[in-house]
C-alpha cells in the first residue's frame, strides 16, 4: 500500500480516495435484544415443530445406518468388510476373555460386551473404520470400582474366593444399604460393572442431548496419550499376580502401583511354577510374533492371529495336562453358552458410582471421538461428534441390561480393521457374527484356559502404549509444554491414582493455557522500509521507528488474569511510567510551593533543600526529555482476541494516565467484538458523531493512526521529519 499525496480512481464510480484520510466504515446496526421469553418461544417452535421432512431427517441423523446402507456398493465393499470383520472378530475372542480380568468379571461378560457394542455402533456410529469394544484403560477403571464396591458390600477378597469355588453367597449390597438380594461374588461384581456402565452411558447420552460434543477438544492428544500410558503401567502391574499365579487382592485407594509391587514382592515365595513357566512361554512366543506382524504388515493381507493360536494351544495343554487339578493353576472356568435374560441395573448403587462413571464416560467418549476423527480425516469423510456421543452412550446403556461393562473405540483393533480392507460399518456386524458363534457353540471349550495366558495377552498388547516412553525426548524437543503435560498426566495416573491422573492432566493443561497469556510481552513495532507495514522490531531487521510515535502490540487477550501484566509490560516497553511521572511532577511542584512560602531557613536546611531540588530537577528534566520523545502511543489490537471488563478498564486507565502527562493513546486494528466490548465498557460514546476514526482515537489500520498523528503534530511544529 502506497501512502502519499496521490489518489486513485475507483473501479465503478470514478470517485477518488485520499489515502491520508483514515478509513471509516459504517457498522451494520445490530438487532435489538429480544426478550428471553421471545427467544425461548422461537427455539421451542423451531425444535418442536413437526413436519414429515423434519421427522425423516431426525431419524436418519440418529440412525446413520439407514442413511448409508441404501448407498452400499455391494460388489466393491463387501469383500473388504467381510475380511476385516472376520479378522477383528477372531482377535476379539481372546482379548474379550482376557480383558474381563481387568474389569473383575467372568470371561463370558467380556464376550457379551464386544458382541453388543459391535452391533450397536454399526447402527448408530458415524465412523466407518473404528472398532468399538473392550478397551484396557476403561476395563481397569471399571475393575477398580468393582473391587471397591465388593469390599464395601462385605464380600471376601479375591484371594480367599479363589481358594474355594468362588461361590460364596452373601446379601448383595449390604454395605450400601440396598435391599437384601441373594447374590454370589461373581453376580455382584457384574451387577456393579453393569451399573457403572449404565450410568456412564446415561452421562454420554445427556451430553449428546446438550450438544456438548465439543468438550473433546479440551482433552489434548498429549493429555490422552499420557493418561493411557500411565494407566497402561497400572494395567501391566496388575497382571503380575496372574503371570506368577499369586492369590493376592487388588489394592484400593491411591498409590496402587506401589501397593501391588509390595504385595507381589512379599508373596514371591508363593509363586505357582506352572503359571510362571506358562507365562514365560507365552511371552516368548507372542512378543516376537507381534513384532513380525508389525514388521510385515505391508506385505500381509491380514495379521496372523497368534493370540488365538496361543489360546487354543494353551487350553489344550492345560486340559490334557490337568494344570488346574494337579498344579493349582487358575483357569477361566465355566463359560456358559447363550445369553442371560436382561436385568435392570442396581438403582441403589448409582449414587455410589456416579462420580466414577462420569470420568469413565469422559474418557470413553474422548478416545472414541479422537480416533473416529483421525480416521475420518485420513479417508476423506466427516463424523458427527454429538452423534458419536449418542452411539457410544447407547453402546453402554443397552448392553448394561445384558451384564456388559463399559466400551469405547480401541486403537489396536481399529488399525487392524483399517489395514484389512474395512469400508463401512458392515465390518462390525461381521465381527459380531464371529462372537455370536463363539457364544453359542465354542465358549465352553475355553474352560481350562489359564488366567496367566490371558494376562500375557494383555501385557503384550500394552507394547504400543509403553513405547511412548521412547518418544519423550522427541516430544520435549518439539514442544516442552505438551511434553510436560504428558509427563505429569502419566506420572499421576500411574503412581497416584488413575482417575486423578485425568483430572490433574486437565488442570495442568488449563494452567498451561493460562500461563501462556501471563508470559506474553508487549512488542514494539517498526515500519518496513519499502511499504507501510509494521512488524516487531525484535523479530525483523531493517525496521524504522517514527519520531516521537511509539507503536506496540500485545499478542494475547486482555482480561482479569493478565490486565495488570499488560499495563506493566506496556509501561516497561515504552520506557515511561505515567503514574511515576505524574507523582514526581506533583512532588516537584509541592517543593517549589514550600520554598516560595518559607521566609527564613538555617544554612543546613537551605543546603539540604537545594540538594533535594537539584535532584528533583535532574529527575524531572530526564523525564521531560523522555516525554518529549513520545508524543503519541499506538496500540495494535489485532492479536487481542477478546476484552473483559478488567481489560477495558486497563485500556481506559492507560489512556487516562498517559493523557495526564500529554501522551495521546490510539487503538488500531480492533476487531468488531473488541469494538463492541469497548463500547459496552464506556471506552467511547456510541452517540452520533462517534464513528470509528479521529474522534474516538480508534483506527482500522496502524497507518491511519500514524497519519492522523502526523497531521495534528506537523502544524504545531511538534513532529519534525515525521
Amino acid at each position: 500500500m502506497h501512502h502519499g499525496d496521490e489518489s486513485f480512481p475507483a473501479e465503478d464510480d470514478g470517485t477518488k480516495y485520499d489515502l491520508q484520510q483514515p478509513l471509516i466504515l459504517e457498522r451494520v446496526e445490530s438487532e435489538t435484544e429480544k426478550k428471553w421469553q421471545t427467544i425461548v418461544s422461537h427455539r421451542l417452535k423451531k425444535h418442536c415443530s413437526c413436519t414429515p421432512k423434519k421427522v425423516k431427517s431426525k431419524i436418519l441423523d440418529f440412525v446413520p445406518f439407514l442413511r448409508w446402507l441404501p448407498r452400499y456398493k455391494l460388489r466393491e465393499w463387501i469383500l473388504g468388510d467381510i475380511m476385516s470383520g472376520l479378522i477383528v472378530g477372531i482377535l476379539l475372542v481372546p482379548q474379550s476373555i482376557a480383558y474381563s480380568l481387568l474389569a473383575g468379571q467372568d470371561p463370558v461378560y467380556g464376550l457379551y460386551t464386544s458382541f453388543f457394542a459391535s452391533i450397536i455402533y454399526a447402527l448408530l456410529g458415524t465412523s466407518r473404520h473404528i472398532s468399538v469394544g473392550i478397551f484396557g484403560v476403561l476395563c481397569l477403571l471399571v475393575g477398580q470400582v468393582v473391587d471397591r464396591e465388593l469390599a464395601l458390600a462385605g464380600y471376601l477378597t479375591e484371594s480367599s474366593s479363589i481358594g474355594g469355588n468362588n461361590s460364596q453367597v452373601l446379601l448383595a449390597g449390604q454395605g450400601n444399604g440396598s435391599s437384601g438380594v441373594v447374590c454370589d461374588r461373581s453376580c455382584y461384581a457384574i451387577t456393579v460393572g453393569a451399573t457403572v456402565t449404565f450410568t456412564a452411558g446415561v452421562y454420554q447420552v445427556l451430553m449428546g442431548l446438550l450438544q456438548v460434543g465439543f468438550v473433546s477438544v479440551y482433552l489434548s492428544d498429549s493429555l490422552l496419550s499420557g493418561f493411557a500410558t500411565g494407566a497402561s503401567l497400572t494395567i501391566l502391574t496388575s497382571q503380575l499376580k496372574y503371570l506368577l499365579g499369586l492369590k493376592i487382592p487388588r489394592p484400593q485407594g491411591w498409590f496402587t502401583l506401589f501397593k501391588i509391587w509390595y504385595s507381589v514382592l512379599t508373596n514371591l515365595g508363593n509363586t505357582n511354577i506352572c503359571d510362571l513357566i506358562t507365562s514365560l512361554v507365552c511371552l516368548a512366543v507372542l512378543i516376537p510374533s507381534k513384532e513380525l506382524n508389525d514388521r510385515f504388515k505391508a506385505k500381509l493381507k491380514a495379521p496372523i492371529p497368534f493370540e488365538l493360536f496361543a489360546v487354543i494351544i494353551a487350553t489344550l495343554a492345560s486340559h490334557f495336562g490337568h494344570f488346574n487339578t494337579d498344579y493349582g493353576s487358575s483357569v477361566a472356568g465355566d463359560i456358559p453358552t447363550g445369553f442371560l435374560p436382561p436385568q435392570l441395573p442396581s438403582w441403589s448403587l448409582i449414587p455410589h458410582v456416579a462420580v466414577d462413571a462420569f470420568s469413565i464416560a469422559i474418557v470413553g467418549f474422548a478416545i472414541t471421538v479422537s480416533l473416529s476423527e483421525m480416521f475420518a480425516k485420513k479417508h476423506g469423510y466427516t463424523v458427527d461428534a454429538n452423534q458419536e456421543m449418542y452411539a457410544i452412550g447407547f453402546c453402554n446403556i443397552l448392553p448394561s441390561f445384558f451384564r456388559c461393562f463399559t466400551t469405547s473405540a480401541a486403537l489396536l483393533k481399529t488399525l487392524v480393521k483399517e489395514s484389512t480392507g474395512c469400508q463401512t460399518q458392515v465390518s462390525g456386524l461381521v465381527s459380531a457374527l464371529v462372537l455370536l458363534l463363539v457364544l453359542l457353540v465354542i465358549a465352553p471349550l475355553f474352560y481350562s484356559l489359564q488366567k496367566c495366558v490371558l494376562a500375557a495377552i494383555i501385557v503384550v498388547n500394552l507394547r504400543g502404549a509403553l513405547r511412548k516412553f521412547t518418544d519423550v525426548p522427541r516430544m520435549w524437543r518439539v514442544n516442552r509444554i505438551d511434553a510436560s503435560i504428558w509427563l505429569v498426566t502419566m506420572a499421576t495416573s500411574a503412581l497416584v491414582n488413575t482417575e486423578l491422573g485425568l483430572l490433574v492432566g486437565v488442570f495442568v493443561s488449563a494452567l498451561c493455557v493460562l500461563g501462556r497469556t501471563q508470559q506474553v510481552q508487549v512488542k514494539e513495532l517498526g515500519r518496513a522500509a519499502t511499504r507501510e507495514h509494521y512488524e516487531s522490531m525484535s523479530s525483523y531487521r531493517g525496521l524504522k521507528k517514527h519520531p516521537r510515535v511509539a507503536i506496540f502490540r500485545y499478542e494475547a487477550p486482555i482480561y482479569y488474569a493478565n490486565h495488570t501484566l499488560f499495563k506493566k509490560s506496556l509501561y516497561k516497553c515504552v520506557g515511561l511510567d505515567p503514574v511515576r511521572e505524574k507523582t514526581r511532577r506533583i512532588k516537584f511542584e509541592k517543593r517549589k510551593l514550600q520554598e516560595s512560602g518559607e521566609i527564613s531557613k538555617s544554612k543546613s536546611e537551605k543546603r539540604a533543600c537545594k540538594e533535594d531540588e537539584a535532584e528533583a530537577t535532574v529527575t524531572l528534566m530526564f523525564e521531560e526529555k523522555a516525554s518529549q520523545r513520545l508524543h503519541s502511543l499506538v496500540i495494535d489490537c489485532s492479536p487481542v482476541l477478546f476484552l473483559d471488563t478488567a481489560g477495558v478498564n486497563a485500556l481506559k486507565e492507560v489512556r487516562k494516565d498517559y493523557g495526564e502527562i500529554g501522551v495521546e493513546v490510539l487503538l488500531a486494528q480492533c476487531s468488531t467484538s473488541l469494538l463492541d466490548s469497548l463500547e459496552k465498557g464506556d471506552y467511547y460514546s456510541s452517540k452520533k458523531g462517534g464513528d470509528v476514526g479521529e474522534n474516538k482515537m480508534i483506527f482500522f489500520t496502524i497507518a491511519d493512526a500514524v497519519h492522523y498523528i502526523q497531521r495534528i503534530s506537523a502544524p504545531n511544529g511538534d513532529c519534525d521529519n515525521c
